[in-house]
C-alpha cells in the first residue's frame, strides 16, 4: 500500500480547487493559496488525510466491516464501480434512491424482487410466460440491476460510507449521519469538511484525481481482507 507521493497527487491534478469566489471559508485549513482566482490545495494535507483515511478503511475491512462506495457523478461512476467490485465493496453509482439506507428494509425487497426475476428467467421451463411478458420483465430487472446492482449482495447496513463529492452526494451523506455510519469523502474547496468524519482534501472532478485517491484507499482495504484472511487461516490451522 505505498501512498501516492507528491508528484504523482501533481500528476493527477489532486491540488486543483473551485474557482475563489465558490469556496467554502471552512476549508481554509486545506487551502495552500490562490492562483488565478482558482484555489489550490495543500498536497500535504492530502496526503496527512489519506494517510488516516487509509488507515482506518484498512481496520474495519480487516474487522469484516463493510464500507458503501458512493459516486454519482459521471466522471468518477465507473472509476468507483470497478475499485469496490475489486474488493467485493457495495456501491451505488446510478442515482441515490431516497431512504436507500434509512428505509433499508424496502431496498431489500427490491432487491429480492430482482433476484425473483433472475430466477424467473433463467427458468427455459416457464412455458407460462410470454415473449411480451419476458421483455417486460426483463426491462424491469434491466432497471432494478442499474440502481441496486452495487448493493445486491449487501445484507445488512454497511459501517461506513465513502463518497466521491460531498456537496453532490448530499443526500446519501445525510443518510449516513442518521444512521451514524462513518463517513469518509473527497472534499473539494466549495464543500464543508467537517461534514464528515474522514476528509480527504482532493480535486473531486477530475477523473485522474479520482482514480488516484480512490485507488490507494481500495489497495489499504484488500490489505485489510488479506490480514483478515490469514488470521482466519491461522485460526483453522490450529
Amino acid at each position: 500500500m505505498n501512498k501516492p507521493s507528491y508528484n504523482e497527487l501533481l500528476d493527477a491534478g489532486v491540488h486543483f480547487g473551485h474557482m475563489k469566489r465558490k469556496w467554502n471559508p471552512k476549508m481554509r485549513p486545506y487551502i495552500f493559496m490562490e492562483k488565478q482566482g482558482i484555489h489550490i490545495i495543500d498536497l500535504n494535507r492530502t496526503s496527512e488525510s489519506l494517510e488516516r483515511a487509509a488507515y482506518a478503511m484498512k481496520q474495519m475491512a480487516k474487522s469484516g466491516r463493510k464500507i458503501l462506495f458512493v459516486a454519482t457523478k459521471k466522471q468518477a461512476k465507473e472509476i468507483v464501480a470497478q475499485a469496490a467490485r475489486s474488493v467485493e465493496m457495495p456501491y451505488v453509482t446510478e442515482r441515490w434512491l431516497g431512504g436507500m439506507m434509512t428505509n433499508f428494509a424496502t431496498i431489500r425487497r427490491s432487491v429480492k424482487k430482482m433476484n425473483s426475476i433472475d430466477k424467473l428467467l433463467a427458468d427455459t421451463s416457464a412455458s407460462s410466460i410470454t415473449k411480451k411478458e419476458r421483455l417486460t420483465l426483463e426491462r424491469e430487472r434491466n432497471k432494478l440491476e442499474k440502481v441496486l446492482g452495487g448493493i445486491a449482495n449487501l445484507n445488512r447496513l454497511p459501517s461506513a460510507m465513502f463518497m466521491v463529492d460531498i456537496s453532490h452526494e448530499h443526500i446519501a451523506l445525510s443518510e449516513a449521519k442518521k444512521l451514524g455510519l462513518k463517513t469518509f469523502g473527497m472534499v473539494d474547496t466549495n464543500s464543508d469538511p467537517n461534514k464528515v468524519d474522514f476528509a480527504i482534501p482532493a480535486n473531486d472532478d477530475a477523473s485522474k484525481s479520482i482514480k488516484l485517491v480512490v485507488d490507494y484507499l481500495v489497495s489499504a482495504i484488500r490489505e485489510g481482507l488479506e490480514e483478515r484472511r490469514k488470521v482466519k487461516e491461522t485460526a483453522t490451522a490450529e
